[in-house]
């Protein structure tokens, strides 16, 4: 009998030192995102995998635009939101899709990075730099041969992304003047898709990101466009879940920093 209870004593013992040994990851869980094209491509797509082997937490990524990644916070879809709007412009886009916010201060925000927006082009199309009025010219559809703006002889095929109005917004404020874009563009859905798209099609050009340039597109110099990187939660978020945003954050700012695809600058 004694022998017995030492040796549930000893049971105990080791299941406690085992309890302490797996701490880090005892909290460990998922965190949902709802992302756009910037943060998707250069921020959690680069993370996942470190941030699960350092704290034991994994990303559900869902990609979609500003807008859909907020009401999908809100309605619980999501933990967090995240785009490439500073927070005050992403609640007016809000608002003015119809979906106000009221009460700002339920929520809070934190700057996980910067990006640039750059531009996407078929490989035909060996143009090595475009200026603003060229660009404007091109996605408001009044320049419509790549030959008017010393590229070769071929029309130009504009492709846009039903998921992407955060990027599309900031290039049209920022190159265009808000005049709107051309009727009769190609209609592709996220970054990736719209990459694939520009890949597959002779003459064809799209918005990017820095995280997207590789040897199977053109990237021409453009003037620079840049936009902070936003995460939103709600303040009423689960302990548990703060916790790990809190973590995500932490891994984010520091070995995160040597992942995160930095944006280049860009001729003017």
């Amino acid at each position: 009998m004694v022998r017995a209870r030492g040796m549930c004593k000893f049971s105990v013992f080791v299941l406690f030192l085992c309890c302490i040994a797996s701490s880090g990851s005892a909290w460990a869980g998922k965190l949902k995102i709802g992302a756009g094209a910037a943060a998707a491509e250069g921020i959690f797509k680069k993370i996942q995998v470190p941030l699960e082997q350092a704290t034991g937490d994994t990303i559900s990524l869902m990609e979609s635009g500003p807008v859909q990644a907020f009401k999908d916070m809100d309605d619980g879809v999501v933990d967090a939101a995240v785009g490439g709007y500073v927070f005050v412009d992403w609640l007016a886009l809000m608002e003015k899709e119809g979906y106000p916010v009221p009460k700002k201060e339920l929520y809070k925000s934190y700057i996980i990075g910067k990006d640039v927006i750059l531009v996407l082009t078929h490989k035909t199309v060996t143009i090595k730099a475009l200026s603003k009025e060229q660009l404007a010219g091109i996605f408001t559809g009044k320049v419509k041969d790549w030959s008017e703006v010393g590229g070769p002889q071929l029309p130009i095929v504009v492709v846009l992304g039903s998921q992407i109005p955060g990027t599309q917004a900031v290039f049209q404020k920022a190159v265009m003047g808000g005049a709107p874009y051309l009727k009769g563009a190609v209609e592709g859905t996220t970054a990736a898709d719209l990459k694939k798209r520009v890949v597959a099609t002779p003459g064809a050009i799209s918005l990017g990101v820095v995280a997207q340039i590789d040897a199977t597109i053109n990237a021409p110099s453009i003037p620079l466009i840049g936009r902070p990187i936003i995460l939103v939660v709600k303040r009423d978020l689960v302990p548990f879940k703060q916790q790990m945003i809190k973590r995500m954050l932490e891994f984010i700012e520091g070995p995160g920093q040597a992942l995160i695809a930095t944006p280049q600058t860009q001729a003017k």
